[in-house]
């Protein structure tokens, strides 16, 4: 029975502290500063590059949530022991949450961007925690201390029952709070303000998708990908919440005059509408972070020239509204790709989780190094003086999207009858386009698969195939070849430092 007590003891406080924590962060506008926004954010920083890889690789774009999850495990174990220690030592609790604010503090006010109010939510919450930490262990024991009385305190019918109702409150009022935080967290102000905002008229309108970029192939990757589909890899355990009416961007460093802009004027400037793929470095041989949307934004380089580039400037810093860079090459901004701020994602204005109001995309280059989401300020600069975020972790400075193909059906470990089998899929080579793509089977001859219209050079291609396939074990083996006639590589390699190379594969069963 002290067990479970302790259990609800410490579980109550911790709730009660990150609520009162999280409420705080929301109604002072520093939703970044909520304890758990804040660690875990300063983890996504911390950790070691293979857990990182780690991570994506087994859980894709959940892998914040997971972060969260694992994350509240930790808290409540730890809540756990020190509730139970806290029964007899209430100098237990009391210090570590002191210990808990005081991590809470220094993650927030190390954030990019960080105010001094950011240490107000760990603050606040580590006092809501001591206080119900008090009150329950008070309704508990009561006057008597254990060992003072002759009657065990927790075993008092009377006390346990009153001590119950008030954890049972505690984490009541710790949900509201956290709930109520998270509604003032700006998130909803976001959503009326996308609201707000009109997918632009006018624009050069890139030419409709021709028809036969869809193969029609049953299993495969459409050609565009849904909004809701995307892939998200970022740095944001939190998404940003940028109000369009409230965004500016600065455009300064090595130029001959700086500028700024709100969301109005780059409502106003010449738009373009393109298809462009988007593609992560984290992604391995076969794997699903990237994606083809339709995107319409304000070319960068029109911007770039009316600020004046330094002829001596080599690199573009974009910063995200949460303090995240990247380090794009100015040559890619600037010799003829469409390279663009983009405001609208497939008809329709940025969804909040890729960028609204505004996100940079650059055709060619792994987002890493080009694909700033919220960005608000870009800088001229060079490679020698500034060193963004994923370079300082040892990722490449230049990074190309290399050519890849991926076999979407049959799945792999699918079973597959006899004769003639139906093989597809996607290829790719940004900015330079696919030219061919072959496949094998059992390390047979190749033979060229059937390719679908090309959209542009910046955009995926579906290809297809009908092979002969015998009763058996079978792997089949894709490869392409882009624009420039160079055979995607069979020597394979880790995404780190600048992309996977390899071909892909699978085992499929013939019966």
């Amino acid at each position: 029975m002290r067990n479970r007590a302790g259990a609800w003891l410490g579980l109550a406080s911790a709730a009660t502290a990150l609520g009162a924590a999280h409420l705080v962060a929301g109604l002072v506008g520093r939703a970044e500063a909520s304890p758990i926004v804040a660690v875990g954010s300063a983890s996504i920083d911390f950790v070691p590059r293979w857990l990182k890889d780690v991570a994506i690789d087994t859980f894709g774009t959940a892998d914040k949530l997971v972060l969260v999850l694992v994350m509240t495990v930790v808290v409540g174990g730890l809540a756990i022991a020190v509730g139970t220690a806290s029964l007899r030592r209430p100098r237990v609790g009391y210090a570590s949450l002191v210990l808990l604010a005081a991590i809470g503090a220094v993650a927030a006010l190390t954030r990019p961007n960080a105010e001094p109010i950011d240490a107000l939510p760990a603050v606040t919450g580590a006092v809501a925690g001591a206080v119900t930490l008090k009150l329950l262990r008070r309704r508990l024991l009561g006057a008597a201390e254990p060992g003072e009385g002759a009657m065990d305190p927790v075993s008092d019918p009377v006390s346990r029952r009153r001590f119950l109702v008030g954890g049972a409150v505690a984490f009541g009022a710790a949900a509201v709070a956290g709930v109520t935080g998270q509604f003032l967290s700006r998130r909803s102000e976001a959503v009326a303000s996308r609201a707000r905002v009109s997918v632009p008229t006018g624009v050069a309108a890139a030419p409709p998708v021709p028809s036969g970029a869809e193969l029609g192939v049953e299993g495969i990757t459409p050609f565009i990908t849904p909004n809701a589909d995307f892939y998200r890899i970022d740095t944001a355990l939190i998404v940003p919440t940028v109000i369009a009416e409230e965004w500016s961007l600065r455009v300064h460093g090595m130029v001959e005059r700086e500028l700024t802009l709100d969301f109005e004027a780059l409502m106003a400037r010449p738009l373009i509408e393109r298809d462009v793929t988007l593609a992560c470095v984290s992604n391995e041989i076969g794997g699903g972070l990237i994606g083809n949307a339709r995107w319409i934004g304000a070319p960068l380089a029109d911007l770039l020239g009316e600020a004046g580039i330094d002829p001596a400037a080599t690199q573009l810093v974009s910063t995200s509204d949460d303090g995240f860079t990247a380090g794009t090459p100015v040559s890619a901004v600037t010799d003829g790709r469409d390279a663009m701020l983009a405001v609208a994602m497939n008809g329709e204005p940025l969804p909040i989780e890729h960028g609204f109001p505004v996100r940079m995309v650059v055709p060619g280059l792994y987002g890493y190094v080009s694909a700033t989401k919220w960005v608000v300020d870009l800088e001229l600069t060079t490679f020698d003086a500034f060193d963004p975020y994923w370079i300082r972790r040892g990722w490449a400075e230049q990074a190309p999207i290399k050519t890849q193909s991926r076999i979407d059906t049959p799945a792999n470990g699918a079973d597959a009858p006899t004769g003639e089998v139906v093989i597809a899929g996607v290829a790719w080579a940004q900015h330079v386009g696919i030219s061919r793509v072959e496949v094998r089977v059992d390390e047979g001859p190749w033979a060229e698969a059937d390719l679908a219209t090309e959209d542009t050079i910046d955009t995926w291609r579906q290809w297809r195939i009908a092979v002969p396939l015998e009763v058996g074990n079978r792997t089949v083996q894709v490869r392409a070849t882009d624009g420039d006639g160079a055979v995607q590589t069979a020597q394979r390699a880790e995404p780190f430092p600048d992309g996977a190379t390899g071909q892909h594969s699978i085992a499929i069963q013939v019966t």
